[in-house]
């Protein structure tokens, strides 16, 4: 298929003024302009900011509400509850303000459920355990604004729930005691793009002010949250939510507290992965570290997780650690053969990806990974994937989607359909009974019809910049990394070289092409990498367009790698 390539030309007066105002490269320049960055001052906070613009977590609504009740439960001694989710998100999010709670004494136990067997999010079963354990407070983080029997059942029991998430609200809201989830219509806090813990650590921003107020650091030491911002970095590059404005900044901070190697579960977990801690990056999470978490999850339980990120001794993380990544092995080889069974109906029955939407399940399918699957088969063919496992009445899967296209709305127009679902635009959950599975695709299809056009479907890669090879230098690379750290809505930035021949290359690891890269004067060469070759044996030997992206080369100093992108 073929890939649409959009270019936006950057205003050339911001580029000169902020290239003249920073001593930057042009190529830097524009990439700042593209942002929406137009001014010096706003250009030097972006590459270097700091915690002066970060907002006040008493502007999330009901974050009054939820500090006092926890402080009157910290000085009285009730029974708290922490009830997190089950994927990195989720348990950074639980081990945080676990953490927090605990340096004041509090009175104190954690829970997250186990994936297949409780499913995601509050529900009456847990009250009822809560209830035995004579729990006092419950404070959900990653979950609940969906929860609104296990509320009511919890208010029963004279439970008070605090609601700490950021999922898509339902058309209502339970009735907890407090919910802070800034995707509230009425919530005017402009934090819309925080992940669950991002929503927990401002809740601990809150909690340390009011606990200052009452004199609780006159007993116990006050924290730095600087602490807490490895888990911070790690829940909210895992979740993928915007790398932006408070994001950015507490990332930033996050990465730097990480690499000082201060959280033994980190560290064994990067050795594990054979990652350096000292140049540990947003790549490093997202591809090494979140799924490592997120496996304990799939696979085995969770809760592997909230006892490792919390766990302060060295030898027992190292242990976990191995656990962790034996347990993503075990994914990633469930996963495959998912997509391998996939690929082969859809080449046997075409049919499948007919109304640019694909629809399957079966009985054998781990439920757990279906989400990953279904974003492997969203990007390939570029449309929306739903998956689900259909060995009991109720068949549960996971969603994805692609481009612009809302699969949480979606969703909400085929409610009648389905028992449950959440989640984000472009992913989400549900549950329908299997009486309902063959009603599904033609719902979503009609509803897809009428809010889609053609253009949603195209695949499209932004290109940032297109550059000469005299432009790539270590110098450049250098400025490219204050960008960091990449993810959504702050991409690593793509560069577009033209009329490029190979002077040379070689296949390396099997599938793996080294080449060596000149221009049409040939006064200029570079070396790039073409990685996961799916045909070795038709090798180009000219490219009239070439996207790429620039990177130091971690084993050689002053160095620099061209990764070849899709072609």
């Amino acid at each position: 298929m073929e890939i649409k390539l959009t270019y936006t030309t950057p205003d050339r007066h911001v580029v000169q003024r902020l290239q003249k105002a920073l001593g930057c490269h042009p190529v830097i320049a524009g990439l700042l302009s593209e942002k929406g960055i137009t001014t010096a001052d706003e250009a030097r906070f972006f590459l270097n900011p700091d915690y002066s613009r970060l907002s006040n977590p008493f502007e999330l609504k009901d974050m009054g509400k939820a500090v006092e009740r926890i402080h009157t439960a910290v000085r009285n001694k009730e029974k708290i509850l922490i009830f997190g989710d089950f994927d990195a998100d989720g348990v950074t999010a639980t081990a945080m303000l676990y953490q927090f709670l605990s340096l004041v004494e509090a009175d104190l136990s954690w829970y997250v459920p186990h994936r297949t067997k409780e499913g995601y999010s509050l529900q009456l079963p847990h009250i009822e355990m809560a209830a035995s354990l004579a729990v006092d407070l419950i404070i959900t983080v990653d979950c609940g604004i969906r929860s609104h029997e296990a509320v009511q059942a919890a208010a029963r029991e004279d439970i008070d729930v605090i609601i700490t998430d950021h999922h898509e609200p339902d058309t209502t809201i339970p009735k907890a005691f407090a919910v802070i989830n800034p995707k509230q219509a009425d919530c005017k806090a402009c934090l819309e793009y925080l992940a669950g813990v991002g929503v927990a650590f401002y809740l601990i921003m809150g909690l340390r002010k009011v606990f200052r107020d009452n004199g609780i650091w006159e007993q116990y030491p006050e924290p730095q949250l600087s602490e807490y911002l490895d888990l911070f970095t790690i829940g909210t590059i895992g979740d993928m939510v915007p790398l932006v404005q408070d994001n950015r900044i507490l990332c930033v901070a996050g990465l730097k507290r990480i690499r000082m190697g201060l959280r033994p579960a980190i560290v064994s977990m990067a050795r594990t992965s054979r990652v350096d801690m000292d140049k540990l990056d947003s790549d490093d999470i997202s591809f090494k570290i979140v799924p490592r978490l997120n496996a304990a999850g799939r696979i085995s339980h969770a809760r592997i997780c909230v006892s490792h990120l919390t766990c302060p001794a060295p030898a027992q993380t190292e242990t976990t650690a191995a656990l962790l990544d034996e347990l993503n092995r075990k994914r990633q080889l469930i996963e495959k053969k998912i997509v391998e069974d996939i690929e082969l109906r859809i080449a046997g029955d075409p049919s499948i990806l007919e109304n640019r939407l694909i629809v399957l399940w079966d009985k054998k399918w781990e439920a757990s990974v279906l989400g990953i699957a279904a974003s492997r088969l969203a990007r390939k063919h570029v449309c929306p994937v739903v998956l689900l496992n259909s060995k009991d009445e109720i068949a549960k899967g996971s969603c994805r989607s692609i481009n612009q296209i809302n699969i949480h709305e979606v969703l909400s127009g085929t409610r009648d359909l389905l028992e449950t679902f959440g989640g984000h635009a472009m992913a989400a959950g549900l549950s329908v009974r299997r009486e309902n599975l063959a009603r599904l695709k033609p719902a979503l299809a009609h509803i897809l019809a009428l809010v889609c056009t053609e253009k949603d479907f195209k695949p499209v890669r932004k290109i940032d910049a297109v550059i000469e090879i005299a432009d790539i230098t270590p110098e450049l690379i250098s400025q490219i990394d204050m960008l960091r750290p990449f993810g959504t809505d702050n991409p690593e930035p793509v560069f577009l070289m033209e009329n490029m021949w190979v002077a040379s290359s070689i296949i390396i690891g099997g599938c793996h092409r080294k080449m060596t890269l000149k221009d049409q004067s040939e006064e200029h060469q570079v070396e790039a990498l073409h990685f996961n070759l799916s045909d070795t044996t038709c090798l180009p030997e000219f490219f009239p367009k070439l996207m790429v992206k620039l990177k130091a080369d971690r084993f050689k100093q002053n160095r620099v790698q061209v990764i070849v992108q899709d072609m």
